[in-house]
């Protein structure tokens, strides 16, 4: 898997999922979906419909049988957020109020698939999920108008 977390299967560039880029993967290819694990856990990562038709799916080099189907990882995903002017982060696409004391500081906050919890100040604050997205952005965005650093 290449840097933005795209696979080259049968010819075509599959995007499995930027946070996944520069990561080895497996690859489980049913009808229907492509699942992307961790080969030495079999945690799966990452489930996506399945581009590729009955015939392209045989021409492919290298395919061995599949084994178990991969299990969910049930450890809660660790992401960092830069808190808004007006005191929010948005994770998974569900907007967290903080408070506008905190503009502009970083967080981190584990996702799980029930709740947020957001290390604040040596507070825990546990928030309830209200939407069943994936997480898709790990790292903090840098502030507007900070420099790019190499």
């Amino acid at each position: 898997m290449n840097n933005s977390g795209l696979v080259g299967l049968g010819g075509r560039q599959v995007l499995a999922a930027e946070i996944l880029g520069g990561r080895q993967v497996g690859i489980r290819i049913d009808e229907e979906t492509l699942s992307f694990f961790d080969p030495s856990s079999r945690e799966l990562l990452r489930v996506r419909p399945n581009p590729l038709s009955g015939e392209e799916v045989r021409r492919l080099r290298g395919l061995r049988p599949a084994g178990p189907p991969p299990r969910p990882g049930v450890e809660p995903v660790r992401v960092q957020r830069r808190i808004s002017t007006t005191g929010t982060i948005m994770v998974c696409r569900q907007v967290v109020s903080l408070g506008r004391t905190y503009a502009g500081q970083t967080v981190t906050a584990h996702v799980s698939d029930s709740t947020i919890t957001v290390d604040l100040d040596g507070q825990v604050r546990v928030i309830r999920r209200t939407t069943d997205i994936p997480v898709r952005n790990v790292k903090a965005n840098k502030p507007h108008g900070a420099p790019y650093v190499v």
